[in-house]
């Protein structure tokens, strides 16, 4: 078999493990149009990528693509990318240093996509609007959001106090 088309074979299944938690093995072999067989050798092929897929046992096997300790290399269709493309670009800055990474994720998307692609991206630039649940206040460090998101995960009680520059003076009570 052609080394393009089992190239090929490998990309789009790890397109499909990227699209749900689990799929059964003769589901996936359909999918691609192949046997059981050349299914186990292309997520071995996967696997010598660098890419965590998981597999159960058995003849009914399901595989599922796990998370890894590197980033590998995604594969997006077109309308992901563009997606992506968007979202970067109004990304909300009130995240200390966000901005900046925004646009280099930005930046190197764009420089990947094939140009009828980044045709459509640029048309749709958006760098001009400023984003409604953008707030004027100082940006938050990573950190503290990484903290909240973190007890929030745990559902430990957050308390919250506002600074004294920010706090209304205090009422007398009503009679």
């Amino acid at each position: 078999m052609p080394m393009a088309q089992t190239a090929g074979r490998s990309l789009q299944l790890l397109s499909l493990l990227q699209t749900a938690n689990r799929w059964s093995g003769p589901e996936l072999a359909a999918r691609l149009g192949v046997s059981l067989r050349t299914l186990r050798r292309d997520v071995d092929t996967l696997r010598q990528l660098g890419y965590p897929v998981h597999a159960s046992g058995g003849r009914d096997s399901t595989y599922a693509l796990g998370a890894g300790t590197n980033l590998p290399p995604l594969v997006l269709d077109g309308d992901q990318a563009v997606a992506i493309s968007l979202a970067l670009q109004t990304s909300p800055t009130t995240v200390l240093g966000l901005r900046d990474a925004a646009d280099q994720a930005l930046h190197t998307l764009s420089q990947v996509m094939p140009a009828p692609l980044r045709a459509q991206v640029d048309a749709t630039r958006v760098t001009t609007i400023r984003n409604y649940w953008e707030f004027s206040v100082p940006p938050i460090a990573p950190a503290v959001l990484n903290a909240v998101g973190d007890a929030v995960r745990h559902s430990h009680l957050l308390r919250l106090e506002g600074s004294a520059a920010r706090r209304e003076p205090a009422r007398p009570p009503r009679p």
